[in-house]
């Protein structure tokens, strides 16, 4: 499985722009975050992950594999809706499925020419398709397509993370976007931080080499 590739020019350059986050990075070192570069597996896979548990989802998408096999946007768009609900999904979740596979059969989503726009612009196409809002169109950013400046002001554990990070008890959309603006051109690396912060909050308390 690929890896979000990043080094040492993007460590350093998060050290010199943000000591607190510095320190989150000396003392949880490198990071290992899995990419899923199949836009269209990972489409349909977040959308059949959505308000279940993990184990669950697993279970549906192990179902969804198993009935049909390699998934494509052709094989998904063939498949009745039936079809696809009878993996364990509801029927709302099997019509968005079921859209996504149509839209890119037909061509209303070009996935090979996503990977030429804009930020912006993939995730005004991505949200475009129902069942796929904000929040995990950035994930697509990050995880799908390698984007490198991604922070998601959506995703409750970067902001929970943040909130520690800067030792505040509620964050503004405003506080939010200027310590955004510190991560920039790696913001997406930023975030892999943030987000281990969320779940380890004694990383705070951890080395604090090379923060300057």
């Amino acid at each position: 499985m690929p890896r979000f590739e990043y080094g040492q020019a993007e460590l350093d350059h998060l050290r010199r722009k943000d000591r607190r986050l510095g320190r989150v990075i000396d003392a949880a070192g490198i990071l290992r975050a899995e990419m899923y570069p199949d836009l269209f597996t990972a489409l349909v896979s977040s959308v059949v992950g959505q308000q279940i548990s993990g184990k669950a989802a697993v279970t549906v998408w192990n179902r969804v594999v198993e009935r049909f096999g390699e998934i494509t946007p052709s094989r998904l768009d063939q498949a009745s809706l039936e079809d696809i609900q009878s993996c364990g999904m509801s029927f709302r979740k099997a019509e968005y499925v079921k859209g996504i596979a149509e839209a890119c059969a037909n061509g209303k989503l070009d996935l090979e020419g996503l990977k030429e726009l804009p930020d912006e612009e993939v995730v005004k196409a991505l949200v475009s398709l129902k069942g796929i809002g904000p929040w995990t169109a950035e994930m697509m950013l990050i995880f799908s397509l390698g984007r490198r400046d991604v922070v998601s002001w959506g995703d409750l554990a970067i902001r929970r993370g943040m909130m520690s990070l800067y030792g505040l008890e509620s964050m503004t959309r405003q506080e939010f976007d200027r310590y955004r603006s510190r991560y920039t051109p790696y913001g997406s690396v930023a975030s892999l931080y943030i987000w281990e912060l969320a779940h380890r909050p004694e990383l705070l308390e951890g080395p604090s080499r090379n923060t300057v």
